[in-house]
């Protein structure tokens, strides 16, 4: 596999750096090893972990092809929401991964997807059949699964575009005062933490998340959040950072799990809407609330919305 990036930062940072944070999936020791052993180029020549990118760069990168083992297909009852000859809507459950990854060769949805329908769009690799975009495994609800090309390159378009429909709902720490806000602030890979993001002033892409007051508590809030983008994480890093991390959210905000047996951040993707892309026509799909997530309302809420 080749990849060829194109440096658009101002400021100098180290080759081994700049990669951990453009070729997702790959680990900065591993691409440490790439570079000393002669397979990553910088305008034509080989260089080290130790040279710094500018601005204008060309980087080519020759990733040795990995020998992938099967994804096999696994009976499951999937909670598919709508479906046609193009695309299907899930509901993803809590603690579900979306598609294969080291570690996570069975289980995920994706070998759910594989026994449902027998086509799938290819776009995205063998691990990653009709995946398109996704969401957190402790994040629930609704994802859009692409069944051939067409409808993948389609969807991506929306995607890119920041035309799909994206609401989350979340309960956070804290008493949020205003009724309504905005977050505006660029996400990245996580300066020393590789495996987080962070709010990202100098290298971070642009971020923004709309969020809603459904509810007050005192110690939490209940938020409608709309995405105007869709960073990794972005709505975990955004309520984080202006002091709400989510409950039950042990990477961006306590360690300590407040309430027995909760698992993970209380984040479930309500409604996406997209055009179709073979009709043009807007389709929008609602998933319900998780059992868990009704139950904690119940219990930390009073005079709940309709």
């Amino acid at each position: 596999m080749v990849q060829n990036i194109i440096v658009d930062e101002k400021d100098n940072i180290r080759i081994d750096r700049y990669l951990s944070d453009h070729c997702e999936g790959f680990s900065r020791s591993y691409l440490q090893k790439l570079l000393k052993s002669g397979e990553v180029f910088i305008n034509g020549k080989a260089v080290k972990s130790n040279y710094k990118v500018s601005a204008g760069d060309e980087i080519h990168v020759e990733i040795p092809e990995a020998a992938v083992p099967p994804i096999l297909p696994e009976k499951m009852d999937l909670d598919i929401l709508y479906e046609d000859a193009d695309l299907l809507m899930v509901n993803k459950p809590k603690g579900m991964v979306v598609h294969p990854a080291a570690g996570h060769l069975s289980g995920t949805l994706v070998n759910g997807l594989m026994e449902h329908c027998k086509d799938l769009s290819g776009i995205n690799g063998i691990l990653r059949p009709g995946i398109v975009h996704r969401i957190d495994r402790d994040t629930t609800g609704v994802l859009v699964v692409c069944k051939n090309d067409l409808t993948h390159n389609d969807i991506a378009r929306q995607l890119k575009a920041h035309s799909i429909t994206r609401v989350y709902y979340a309960i956070v720490h804290g008493n949020i005062k205003e009724d309504e806000g905005m977050v505006d602030a660029p996400i990245g890979r996580h300066p020393t933490d590789r495996k987080k993001m962070s709010i990202n002033e100098k290298n971070g892409k642009p971020a923004i998340t709309h969020y809603h007051v459904l509810n007050r508590s005192g110690r939490f809030t209940y938020l409608e959040c709309r995405l105007e983008t869709g960073r990794t994480h972005q709505i975990r890093v955004h309520m984080a950072s202006i002091g709400h991390p989510l409950l039950g959210d042990s990477v961006y905000g306590s360690s300590k799990a407040p309430y027995s047996g909760l698992e993970g951040q209380t984040l479930h993707a309500g409604i996406l809407g997209i055009r179709h892309p073979r009709t043009g026509e807007y389709l929008e799909i609602q998933a319900p609330l998780p059992e868990y997530f009704v139950d904690l309302l119940e219990k930390l809420f009073e005079d709940l919305p309709k």
